[in-house]
Formats: structure tokens, sequence, C-alpha cells
């Protein structure tokens, strides 16, 4: 059977064989035997998945999808599995154990699954797949840049986001209007971050959604104190700090009595 793409699930299958086990080599499997393939379409990346020393578990809204593998792939190599990935309770599927994320990702939910990623990093040491160039590029982008916001310091407060390589648009079937970009997350050592998660989570998403005023001014809703207003980093702009400064700033609040409930 062929399996043929399509636009509502937002798939762009790859053909590019050399780019597939490129992509299957990045991943370094320390500290996990699971992986979770997510939208592995027609198992161009899955073939060079499934020999490696992992449980592999293969993730498809797309019942097409699902049929070939199960066609193609013996069950004692590939667990494949229905369901869409934001709606998925990772426990059923792991238990407590650890896991790593790969794929090649639908775009129109990409940014969504790094925020799931970020909600289960507990159990996530590792990520790593396709995502549209822009997309990539914001996650591991610098403070300074126009491309530095809420997914770039959220990401990188527990992870090192690396961006690879740029994959054109013809490797894919049929091919995407914009180029890719291959990144990979390894998780820090310690995620534990030293202030209150919540609250930075908040003041991350609060700042960048004003980005072009001061912080003084973007983050009036949780009602500063005089006192604290006039340190000098409430007259920057969020591009401008880096996550350590987030770290701080949320730390600084945390001081002046600012809560989740502020």
């Amino acid at each position: 059977m062929s399996v043929s793409p399509k636009k509502h699930l937002g798939q762009h299958f790859l053909k590019d064989l050399s780019v597939a086990q490129r992509i299957a080599d990045l991943l370094s499997g320390e500290g996990y035997v699971q992986l979770l393939e997510i939208g592995p379409g027609t198992g161009v990346l899955t073939q060079y998945l499934i020999d490696k020393p992992w449980r592999l578990t293969a993730l498809d809204l797309d019942r097409e999808s699902i049929q070939y593998l199960n066609q193609h792939y013996s069950e004692d190599k590939l667990s494949v599995r229905y369901g869409d990935v934001l709606k998925e309770d990772f426990k059923e599927m792991f238990g407590q154990e650890p896991f790593a994320i790969v794929g090649n990702f639908p775009y129109n939910i990409s940014s969504q699954i790094v925020f799931k990623t970020l909600e289960w990093r507990h159990q996530i040491p590792e990520f790593c797949g396709m995502f549209q160039k822009e997309v990539a590029q914001r996650i591991c982008a610098n403070p300074g840049s126009k491309t530095y916001g809420i997914l770039s310091v959220l990401t990188q407060a527990f992870y090192t986001a690396e961006y690879l390589f740029t994959v054109p648009p013809g490797v894919f079937h049929p091919p995407p209007k914009v180029d890719s970009g291959v990144l990979r997350l390894r998780r820090h050592g310690d995620i534990e971050l030293p202030c209150d998660e919540t609250l930075f989570f908040k003041v991350v998403k609060t700042s960048f959604q004003q980005r072009r005023k001061t912080l003084r001014n973007s983050l009036k809703i949780f009602n500063i104190s005089q006192k604290l207003k006039e340190d000098s980093i409430f007259a920057r702009r969020p591009e401008q700090l880096s996550v350590a400064e987030f770290i701080t700033l949320t730390q600084k609040m945390e001081s002046d009595g600012i809560s989740t409930h502020s």
C-alpha cells in the first residue's frame, strides 16, 4: 500500500534517505532506552531508528501510516500507536521511564510539541528533529536577536539548544513552501530553577507579549513595588535578557512578595 500525505495533518513526507540517516545519528542514547517518534509517516526516518539500541514507539494520527508501518515492521521491533501527541499522557506510554523524542514534526503543531516537552522535561533528556526553519531558529536564538522570544527562553532554561542544519523543500513530498531546520535539545544536568518555576514561566510569557516595551511597562500586571521598579533591570526590554537574567528577575520579584497569584 502507499500512503498519501494529508494536508489537514500538516504532512510533508521526507524522501531523502541521507537526511533521515543524519537525524537518526544525532541521538546519543544517553540516559534513556525508550524513544518516541512523532509523525513517522511512511517510516523513512523509522528505518534508521529501528536497529538502534532502544525501544521505539511511533505515534501518528494518520491511520493509513499506522497500517503501513504495521505491514512493514514487526511488533518486536516497533510499537505503533494511534494518537495525538498533544493529548497523550506519556505516563501511559512510558510510566516513569525516561524517553527521547524524535521526528519530522508537523509544522502546524511543532511549537506546541516543544511546550509539551517542557512540561515533561523531567522524563525527556533529549529531543531531536525537523521544524520549519524559522521555528527551529527561534528555539535556538540568542538574546538580542529579533527571533529571541518565549520559546527560546523557556526551552533554553532547561535544555541546550543546537540548530544543526538546514533542509531544502525539495527533499519532501509534497515540498513545503519554506526551508526546514533540524535541531537537537539536550537537557541540562540540573533542571531545577533557583526560583519559582511557575512565576518564571508567567514572567517570560508576559514580558514578550509586549516585546517592544520595557519590563517596567510590560510587567505592570504584577503590581511591582515602586522600589523594585527602580531596579535597572526593569529599564530593559525582554529580548535583551539572557535566561540567567530572567531567573534573576523572577527572584527579585519573589523577594518583592510577588507570586503567581499576584
